[in-house]
């Protein structure tokens, strides 16, 4: 079986759509320009992992889970289809047509591509400025449920904190109408993540699951977008959700920005989790930068080059204490290990009791040892 390709194949022939049904893959849903399905490197067979991103619009496919598996459409078809890659254009016009290629009864045989369905129109997206002026607005919004705020409690956040990070719970009714109230004050949704206009044409927001909103701040302290803290784990994915509106009408896609949390020092923790930044930075005082996951380095190479010209010249890595023994993510922390030698910056990684897996669990649990309910004075791990 062939090797995944690497990299962007652009071939206007044959898409994505046209390949997608010959294939023995799940099929997208109608009116999608991109979807996941099991990545056959990293996703367990009869598992529920669905990280192999198939993007119809761009032609090209992604696992940014495991970082192994990626190319276009050639690519998709031979490894599915075990041919040698430098086949597929002659097996493809067999297939679909365009060749002179002879049925059983001599005549040719040209097979009628499917039809393509109706792209939905997505927007620009919008500037900083924009979504965090959106942003903060939906926050006025917004409460912090009584069971979320003692969820946080039980993290070591106190009132003021988890009013200074402006936690809320995400909103799952009225949906319409807050958009309408964000209208009425001046806000512009269009091009925001998470904002779309449903099937009546009225704005309205991407949010169905009951969970803790946690913004995702950029060094001036603006919201670039936001996390959700499910209450319930999905059935196919994990405990997070991206606040997003991508393949909705006029929606706009949230990308994996990075977070940080407290002013630039010369040495800064780099942590997974937005949440997880807030909370170490709240107990600590050190500054934070966050990922939204261990897999998720896209933007922390042009992250890290800003806050190496700011002065930062040492990064410790903080990540959950399950990389030591989960080899998907052993795997990207050898990558990250790899970008940040490329640096013109220090690091080194910090190491706790892996009975806290992450580093704000393994702090709070050292400071309740010793009976301490405020943690803010205590020195790096």
């Amino acid at each position: 079986m062939p090797s995944p390709g690497k990299g962007r194949f652009m071939q206007l022939r044959y898409q994505m759509n046209d390949i997608l049904p010959l294939l023995p893959v799940p099929q997208p849903s109608y009116g999608k320009t991109a979807y996941n399905i099991p990545c056959p490197i990293c996703d367990a067979p009869g598992s529920r992992g669905r990280h192999l991103n198939i993007n119809l619009k761009e032609n090209v496919f992604c696992c940014p889970k495991c970082g192994e598996f990626s190319g276009g459409v050639f690519d998709l078809y031979a490894y599915y289809e075990g041919v040698p890659r430098n086949d597929v254009l002659r097996l493809l016009r067999a297939r679909l047509g365009g060749s002179d290629h002879a049925d059983g009864g001599g005549q040719q045989k040209r097979r009628k591509a499917p039809p393509r369905p109706p792209e939905i129109p997505q927007a620009s997206l919008a500037d900083i400025e924009r979504r965090h002026r959106v942003y903060s607005s939906l926050l006025e919004c917004l409460p912090l449920a009584d069971d979320h705020r003692e969820n946080l409690r039980g993290r070591g956040l106190s009132d003021d904190a988890i009013r200074h990070f402006q936690y809320r719970t995400a909103p799952t009714a009225n949906l319409q109408s807050l958009a309408r109230n964000l209208i009425q004050t001046g806000c512009d949704l269009y091009g925001v993540p998470g904002f779309y206009r449903d099937t009546q044409g009225c704005w309205t927001l991407a949010s169905y699951r009951r969970g803790i909103m946690i913004p995702c701040r950029d060094r001036w302290g603006r919201i670039q977008s936001f996390h959700i803290r499910l209450d319930e784990k999905l059935k196919r994915g994990g405990k997070f959700l991206t606040f997003s509106s991508t393949d909705k009408p006029d929606g706009a896609g949230a990308e994996n920005w990075c977070h940080i949390v407290g002013s630039v020092q010369p040495e800064i923790l780099l942590i997974e989790g937005y949440m997880k930044a807030d909370i170490v930075h709240h107990f600590t005082g050190r500054t934070v930068l966050a990922i939204p996951g261990v897999t998720s380095t896209q933007p922390l190479t042009a992250a890290l080059k800003e806050l190496s010209g700011l002065g930062v010249r040492r990064v410790m890595t903080c990540f959950d204490m399950d990389y030591m023994k989960n080899w998907h993510v052993e795997n990207a922390y050898r990558k990250l290990l790899q970008l940040l030698s490329g640096l013109d910056i220090t690091f080194g990684t910090y190491l706790w009791d892996p009975a806290y897996n992450g580093l704000d669990a393994y702090i709070w649990g050292f400071c309740m040892k010793r009976g301490e309910r405020n943690a803010n004075s205590l020195e790096a791990p």
